[in-house]
């Protein structure tokens, strides 16, 4: 009963934090007009040091030897997954709908199986080459609009090409935390690499906010910059490793292909965007692939 019952919980905690990811892309375009997207950038990763710091501060002190040997490796990982992904994902809403943004967001297991092989020299099986080919089919139908004709002249909104680089960075970043220093405490990490994220991205925002008119800070500005730095940065990834523990990351992973369908229904509701059989058509593509990539073999 008590295992039933921790299953629950765990997948209702990666739905909860799938969720909250999903608002992350409606705020991405409800805000293309109000905050330019390094400062929105910036300014989430500002409230989630401001938030984490009194919880976290006393692991980087205890851990700043582990922290200061591995500053490379920091630094690589702050930069993709603090500095870059993010912000592309802000620049990507400036040009694309919500819809797209989760969409192809929910490929990045696909690059992940393709840069394992590169780096660890992983197998790629029949399954993950079915896989990878019926997730490209469902994103080339996505950003052609299910008019393939464009391939010809390659008009893709510029929007989907930066939330596809971003999905290849995030997959770079989710490699990389496999090589995190098992010494090095979860919250110790998270703060060293949001502040180490933030530092490589002051230069960029300065740069933005010197060429970019005044920020308006108005009040759904203001709620929304909250809304990513404390529930997008912070509880979402605390509801995740729950998630994790309770029912295991394969499980977890696939509640976190149903976040188009959060931010489709989002979209829809707040944002007034049309959802057309091209999106449920790469949606069904995009997920069939992903599915049979991660399916094994009985023994």
């Amino acid at each position: 009963m008590k295992n039933n019952k921790s299953l629950v919980f765990g997948y209702l905690f990666a739905l909860g934090a799938t969720a909250i990811w999903s608002g992350n892309f409606i705020i991405a375009r409800d805000l293309n007009e109000s905050i330019p997207p390094i400062s929105l950038a910036f300014w989430r990763w500002v409230v989630a040091v401001l938030v984490l710091t009194p919880f976290a501060y006393k692991k980087i002190i205890t851990e700043w030897k582990i922290l200061k040997t591995n500053w490379l490796y920091l630094s690589i990982v702050s930069f993709l997954g603090v500095t870059i992904f993010n912000t592309l994902i802000y620049f990507a809403g400036h040009t694309t709908t919500a819809i797209n943004l989760s969409l192809i967001s929910i490929t990045f297991p696909i690059f992940i199986v393709i840069l394992s092989r590169i780096f660890y020299k992983e197998a790629i099986t029949v399954n993950k080459a079915m896989g990878i080919l019926l997730v490209l089919v469902g994103v080339v139908l996505l950003i052609t609009k299910g008019e393939l004709s464009k391939l010809l002249s390659l008009s893709f909104a510029i929007g989907d090409i930066w939330m596809l680089l971003a999905a290849i960075i995030f997959a770079f970043y989710s490699i990389l935390l496999r090589k995190k220093p098992t010494e090095l405490s979860v919250s110790g990490f998270q703060l060293s690499t949001f502040i180490l994220g933030l530092v490589f991205m002051l230069p960029f925002f300065i740069w933005e906010t010197l060429n970019s008119p005044p920020i308006q800070f108005e009040s759904k500005t203001m709620f929304s910059i909250l809304y990513v730095g404390i529930f997008a940065s912070l509880t979402a990834y605390i509801l995740w490793n729950k998630a994790i523990v309770k029912i295991g990351a394969i499980n977890a992973g696939m509640i976190y292909y149903t976040l188009p369908l959060f931010s489709g229904f989002l979209a829809y509701i707040f944002l007034g965007e049309d959802i057309g059989m091209n999106h449920l058509y790469s949606l069904l593509f995009i997920l069939s692939g992903i599915i049979i990539a991660t399916l094994k073999k009985k023994s």
